[in-house]
């Protein structure tokens, strides 16, 4: 979409015409869907349909904010430009999101390779250590009774397990597949400690951005607001903005209006906000907030790989070293016996 946004704003500032241009983009789209949806804009802009209109009838591709963009851009004749501002958000979100996701693969990545070393302790290693332990015929430790336990659960119900693990997968994801499901994942997402701060600053970022590239141009505060819900990429967020839109639209100011949200939206954004509204300058202001959660999303996401990576290895280090000493003391001392 960045380098689609590019190339349209290129060949408008060419003179090109509309209809020339979405031509020119299907025929040398790198994507088969992609080229599909800009042949068919291209036949309702033959057709007479306004640019917008020709994109509002693929919102898979092109969401209602990108569409109303280009609207205002239609109706300022200054569609150029409008498309130069779309391909710099669209770069400036791809870029935020992904460096997010990312970020978050690897802690996945350790978290799960330390339950699979885990398991094959519990139901490889430790069974035949046990069973050796068992045929000395000495006093066995407490610590090690309870481990040789739960090795003895793994092995025996290990299959009931994953049965349950596979029934709680396919519940979470029949959760996630309602309306009332999403909320509860997306509030549960934004509690977790560390993880749910990064995404808060992430979705700040989000709606600063988005009312920011929006107003600069032209498009009125409570449309924006309604558009930027509709984008902002959490349904908690996308509720507290379709009431703030409400209330702006009752004639409270936008500073006002966040207020009523104080533990979603931080103090100093309302504040800021609030500044822009008395000064006249809340364009700027936007602008600098989402530079400034886009530097907190960075070092959120720095310190939270710098963080995990230390804590998992020392984490896994002690869990692999506590089992193998609690099924090992008891060997050493039965060969230390034997000599």
């Amino acid at each position: 979409m960045v380098i689609l946004s590019r190339q349209i704003a290129t060949l408008f500032e060419a003179q090109v015409s509309a209809l020339k241009a979405f031509t020119m983009l299907a025929t040398n789209a790198e994507s088969k869907l992609l080229g599909r949806k800009l042949t068919e804009i291209s036949d309702d802009l033959e057709a007479g349909v306004s640019i917008s209109g020709s994109l509002a009838k693929h919102p898979d591709v092109f969401s209602s904010f990108y569409v109303n963009m280009v609207k205002v851009g239609e109706e300022t004749g200054k569609l150029n430009e409008t498309f130069l501002h779309l391909a710099d958000y669209l770069d400036r979100q791809y870029s935020l999101t992904s460096k997010t996701r990312n970020a978050l693969i690897y802690p996945v990545f350790v978290v799960v390779t330390f339950f699979v070393v885990m398991s094959l302790m519990f139901t490889v290693v430790i069974p035949k250590l046990a069973a050796i332990i068992t045929e000395s015929g000495q006093a066995v430790p407490v610590f090690t009774k309870i481990i040789i336990a739960l090795s003895e659960f793994f092995v025996s119900y290990g299959f009931f397990v994953l049965i349950f693990l596979g029934f709680l997968g396919a519940w979470v994801w029949r959760l996630s597949s309602t309306e009332r499901g999403k909320v509860y994942l997306d509030k549960f997402r934004l509690s977790v400690p560390g993880v749910g701060n990064l995404y808060k600053k992430l979705y700040l970022s989000r709606i600063t951005d988005n009312l920011n590239t929006m107003l600069s141009s032209g498009v009125p505060i409570v449309r924006s607001i309604d558009i930027t819900a509709d984008v902002v990429g959490s349904l908690v967020y996308r509720d507290i903005m379709k009431e703030v839109a409400e209330n702006v639209k009752s004639g409270l100011v936008l500073s006002a209006a966040l207020q009523r949200y104080s533990e979603e939206i931080p103090g100093i954004l309302i504040q800021m906000v609030q500044v822009g509204e008395e000064t006249g300058s809340l364009g700027s202001i936007l602008k600098t907030l989402t530079e400034f959660y886009r530097r907190e999303v960075d070092d959120a996401i720095d310190t939270l790989v710098g963080l995990i990576e230390p804590v998992m290895i020392v984490v896994l280090g002690l869990g692999v070293g506590l089992l193998l000493v609690s099924v090992l003391m008891p060997i050493y001392n039965l060969a230390g016996g034997i000599s």
